[in-house]
């Protein structure tokens, strides 16, 4: 299988954590696609017309995107642990984990975008909604820590884990292990992880 890959994008890193931690991670051949909103990869658009990370293009050349269809359908490839629990109420419980950590993956990329921007163009106010909406959560998830460390690693938790690496990637500044000692030891536990060492967020 083909990835259109980035070691800077958290939603590619989340692909490749749980491509490791179902055993499939040497069956991808990862590609470096570059991606920029102002400017869109003509060749990524022939597999992905949104022209997103990460797109994956399996062997018949099918593609899929974006990334909890790619960790569902890995999902189906292996004999372990689900990524999705199949029963409910786990299930509910896993894909609200893996919305809140991929809505704060989206949030961080549109704060990094506006970040960017020249002075007299960026929006102080965007900027301190996305402050706002990322501390949110961040307390939410200080209040949940308890139960996340309690339950077996599931797609909800990789999507949880790969956002608070990306603040710790991108926004160093924002301290946000500060009064969140619970969210902050799990985070810990989680980083340590195998597969999370062998995809590290990283320029390049």
């Amino acid at each position: 299988m083909l990835l259109h890959w980035s070691p800077r994008s958290p939603f590619v890193r989340k692909v490749m954590i749980a491509a490791h931690e179902v055993g499939l991670a040497d069956r991808l051949q990862c590609v470096r696609t570059v991606v920029a909103a102002a400017a869109p990869h003509a060749g990524l658009m022939r597999d992905n017309p949104l022209s997103k990370l990460p797109t994956l293009v399996l062997d018949d050349g099918a593609p899929i995107y974006d990334s909890p269809v790619i960790c569902e359908y890995f999902d189906t490839l292996h004999d372990g642990p689900r990524l999705l629990p199949t029963g409910f109420p786990e299930r509910l419980v896993t894909l609200r984990r893996q919305a809140l950590g991929d809505g704060m993956m989206d949030i961080l990329l549109l704060w990094l975008g506006e970040r960017g921007r020249p002075d007299r163009q960026r929006s102080d106010a965007h900027v301190e909604a996305y402050r706002t909406k990322i501390r949110a959560c961040l307390d939410a998830l200080e209040r949940e820590a308890d139960a996340l460390a309690a339950s077996r690693l599931d797609i909800g938790h990789i999507a949880i884990g790969v956002a608070l690496g990306y603040l710790d990637f991108r926004f160093p500044a924002e301290a946000w292990r500060e009064g969140r000692p619970r969210i902050a030891a799990w985070h810990a536990d989680f980083a340590g992880r195998a597969s999370a060492i062998a995809n590290p967020p990283r320029e390049g």
